[in-house]
């Protein structure tokens, strides 16, 4: 099963994404894309580790800037060579006993990890056809993975337009990549001020 949950900064959609996790698992594999590339950066990841630590729930913790394709895909080889039945949440957990097959996955978030991507690009005049091609492999990746992959990413289009290239790319690729996670998707989740709300079920198909 995947799922998608988006939403502006600070509207509660990664606290939303381990509340939906704690409800339907036992267990899971948290991968967070963040960087400290400064001291309140590092103090905010350190916060959120303490308050997951201090939540009672089983988390495993893995960081995964920048090469999360490869962590999906090779997560998902292994699950596959395990054998391990992921059709029912509950009946899975993160880990398959004597080994480390994530089964369910929380990715918290795709627009950091976007932005990490992008910054690596550097003055590449290629920069836009190399990320997406970077996307259209996390989408494969994410389609392809056997387990409950949960996929926490930001709404940076519904605001003014950047005024600076760079930011334009940005926000344009992280519409696309909202979309292509939405597609495959089984439920997609906006969370406005604490409220999620499922848009999948309420698509309007024309």
């Amino acid at each position: 099963m995947k799922v998608t949950i988006t939403g502006g900064a600070r509207s509660g959609k990664s606290s939303f994404a381990e509340r939906w996790i704690m409800k339907h698992a036992e267990a899971a594999l948290y991968i967070a894309t963040g960087q400290a590339f400064d001291e309140e950066m590092a103090e905010r990841i350190a916060l959120h580790r303490r308050q997951r630590e201090q939540g009672g729930f089983a988390w495993s913790m893995v960081e995964e800037p920048l090469r999360l394709a490869e962590k999906l895909e090779a997560l998902g080889d292994e699950l596959r060579a395990g054998g391990s039945d992921s059709n029912g949440l509950h009946q899975q957990g993160t880990e398959k006993a004597g080994s480390s097959v994530a089964a369910v996955v929380l990715v918290d978030c795709l627009t950091l990890w976007l932005s990490n991507m992008l910054l690596e690009q550097g003055d590449r005049s290629d920069a836009a056809e190399v990320m997406e091609r970077e996307i259209a492999r996390l989408a494969a990746a994410a389609e392809a993975f056997p387990g409950t992959l949960v996929m926490v990413t930001n709404e940076v289009g519904d605001g003014i337009v950047p005024e600076y290239p760079l930011g334009r790319l940005y926000r344009d690729l992280a519409g696309r990549l909202n979309r292509r996670m939405a597609a495959i998707s089984e439920q997609v989740f906006l969370v406005t001020a604490g409220i999620p709300i499922e848009l999948k079920s309420r698509e309007y198909r024309l």
